[in-house]
């Protein structure tokens, strides 16, 4: 190899050791910020927060369009995908031990040489909760596997987790569930975790597998957080969709956002996201996509960065507007493109 050919290898590892290292920083980042505003919310339940009035300037929509309700499931989905789902439906269960939340171990997902291993389900004070995952490789590629969709208790959760495993090497590493986001829907008591794997090669890129949902059930199944935490003001209601703005948080880590609940009994996956974003009548953009499983349920929040908000003044929520669109997450047809949303203090 040249010398030119090592100087651009040393630059590509640097650039790929940065963003890591970057990545490793912004998500303790959030952590600490959320372990130190969980500290904070008594005194400010105490204090009081504002209030805010939603408002849908016009009650039609757009693009809407009538959903033929499916009986089948996502697994279904992954099947017309041409792959092998006779190993992707999988149910561990254990009983209870120590008042703590416990899983039997279990294989997971059996394909092509890869074998994923749910080992034990840790808690961690600074991450979380999540399930130690052991992944051995004899596919005869390397590999990386990741979550296409992490659903704990029926809400859709964000994960942090992606491994690369080389061909013949096993790998030990924690799927964990965002505090913030088992927070946010409420769940304390978590009794059935939903994993759709996603495997690639990691030198060609191609798709290796996508697996069906695999089910985790723990010794706290029989009691597990299940009621919808869906009070607020309703957005829309249509197609077997329902969206509920429930408050807005002008501390974000971010800057300020508006959290929603959005339940999903369509039939598809649906995607969600938000355009024509203002604030104070001020032009925004808005950092807003929400996956929703079909029977599923997200909480999720549309970010407003702080930086545009101080580049145009805005020291104090007056008034908020957008609109939203909801398509399907497959073929990404238009499933409604809502009116005018608007949200102003009362």
């Amino acid at each position: 190899m040249g010398e030119k050919g090592k100087e651009i290898l040393i630059a590509a590892g640097f650039v790929a050791l940065s963003s890591l290292v970057f990545l490793a920083v912004v998500l303790s980042g959030i952590a600490v910020w959320n372990c130190n505003r969980e500290n904070q919310e008594p005194e400010q339940a105490a204090s009081g927060t504002p209030k805010y009035e939603y408002t849908v300037v016009d009650s039609g929509t757009v693009g809407d369009s009538d959903i033929a309700q499916s009986t089948g499931n996502v697994e279904n989905a992954d099947e017309v995908d041409s792959r092998d789902a006779a190993s992707t439906d999988v149910i561990a269960r254990s009983g209870k031990t120590g008042g703590k939340i416990s899983i039997e171990p279990q294989i997971l997902l059996q394909q092509s040489g890869v074998t994923i291993t749910a080992q034990e389900y840790v808690t961690d004070s600074f991450w979380g909760d999540g399930i130690r995952i052991l992944t051995e490789n004899q596919s005869g590629h390397n590999i990386t596997v990741g979550c296409t969709a992490l659903i704990v208790n029926d809400y859709m959760i964000t994960d942090l987790f992606a491994v690369n495993v080389a061909d013949g090497k096993k790998d030990q590493s924690v799927i964990y569930f965002l505090s913030s986001e088992l927070k946010a829907a409420g769940i304390e008591r978590i009794g059935k975790i939903e994993i759709y794997f996603h495997i690639y090669d990691s030198d060609s890129w191609d798709d290796l597998y996508n697996s069906g949902c695999i089910t985790i059930q723990t010794s706290d199944y029989d009691n597990m957080d299940s009621t919808p935490d869906d009070m607020g003001q309703e957005l829309y209601n249509a197609n077997g969709i329902r969206i509920v703005g429930k408050e807005v948080d002008e501390d974000s880590f971010w800057g300020m956002a508006v959290l929603l609940y959005i339940e999903n009994n369509s039939g598809r996956n649906i995607v969600v996201s938000c355009d024509d974003l203002s604030v104070n009548d001020y032009m925004m953009t808005p950092l807003f996509v929400s996956t929703v499983y079909n029977g599923k349920k997200a909480i999720d929040d549309i970010t407003i960065f702080s930086s545009e908000l101080e580049e145009n003044g805005i020291t104090y929520l007056e008034r908020v507007e957008f609109t939203l669109q909801i398509r399907d997450n497959d073929t990404y047809e238009m499933i409604s493109d809502t009116a005018p949303i608007q949200i102003s203090t009362q």
